[in-house]
């Protein structure tokens, strides 16, 4: 069964996103291989970026009492010295490393990377893991080589502008190598099909069209997450109020979630 909405679906963009990321990514590679023979391969690249969790707790009243308050402590000789032979059990904050999942395209000639394809991940919008996937895009753009960045998630921040972006939900960004800063921009609402964009080549070459809408249903059948999701229950990351009962609406009208 076909996903319920339209284009992304929501529900892939908390706990199930790094299956889809992974299978998108190898279904991308998929749809363009055959197009790009006998010039050009798509090559899947991993990579480990760390991530670190902001649920940090942090209690500081017990450090700093309000300075109104006299504290007297009573003499050292008369404090229990059981209270220090039981030490705390506390978790800390490890970072983590999130596989990354890129595309290269190159030449066959020169194994040149004519072509980097982002898809875009929550570590690559937040804290270090935006830091270190900024320092990425910044080597691509100031080389030679083209950049496709594939953003469905709506949560975090979007790669850098100089002018605002439209309001939308998702976004897909092309930045060719003669034509920088300039970018071609696909804004994308939620409740609209996913776009087929060009996949630019080297000069003398024509772009490649990928089709997005088509590559996302190929993974959601493939995985079956028809089968794995529960949408009578909220996602992972809820929308805004028109997005929500948009969302709530389009699963009600499928029989997906109770009416009431």
């Amino acid at each position: 069964m076909p996903s319920p909405f339209p284009g992304m679906d929501p529900y892939l963009e908390g706990s199930l996103w790094t299956t889809f990321h992974f299978a998108f990514g190898a279904e991308l590679v998929r749809q363009l291989a055959p197009q790009l023979r006998p010039r050009y391969l798509a090559l899947p690249v991993e990579r480990l970026v760390f991530d670190e969790t902001n649920d940090v707790a942090i209690t500081t009243s017990s450090f700093y009492p309000d300075v109104s308050i006299l504290n007297v402590q009573p003499p050292i000789d008369q404090i229990s010295v059981e209270r220090h032979t039981a030490p705390l059990q506390l978790a800390t904050v490890i970072p983590e490393t999130v596989p990354h999942v890129s595309i290269e395209i190159r030449d066959t000639a020169n194994h040149q990377l004519v072509t980097a394809i982002e898809i875009l991940s929550p570590t690559n919008k937040r804290g270090d893991g935006r830091l270190e996937y900024l320092t990425k895009r910044r080597r691509i753009l100031t080389s030679t080589t083209h950049l496709l960045e594939i953003d469905f998630l709506r949560q975090g921040q979007r790669v850098p502008m100089q002018q605002p972006l439209p309001d939308a939900h998702y976004f897909v960004f092309l930045s060719r190598a003669d034509r920088r800063p300039i970018l071609d921009v696909w804004p994308i609402l939620i409740h609209e099909p996913l776009p087929t964009v060009p996949i630019p080549l080297l000069k003398d070459d024509p772009d490649v069209p990928i089709d997005l809408q088509k590559t996302f249903t190929a993974t959601y059948d493939l995985l079956g997450y028809d089968l794995l999701i529960n949408y009578a229950q909220s996602a992972d990351i809820p929308g805004d109020t028109p997005t929500q009962e948009w969302m709530d609406r389009t699963l009600q009208s499928q029989g997906l979630r109770d009416t009431h």
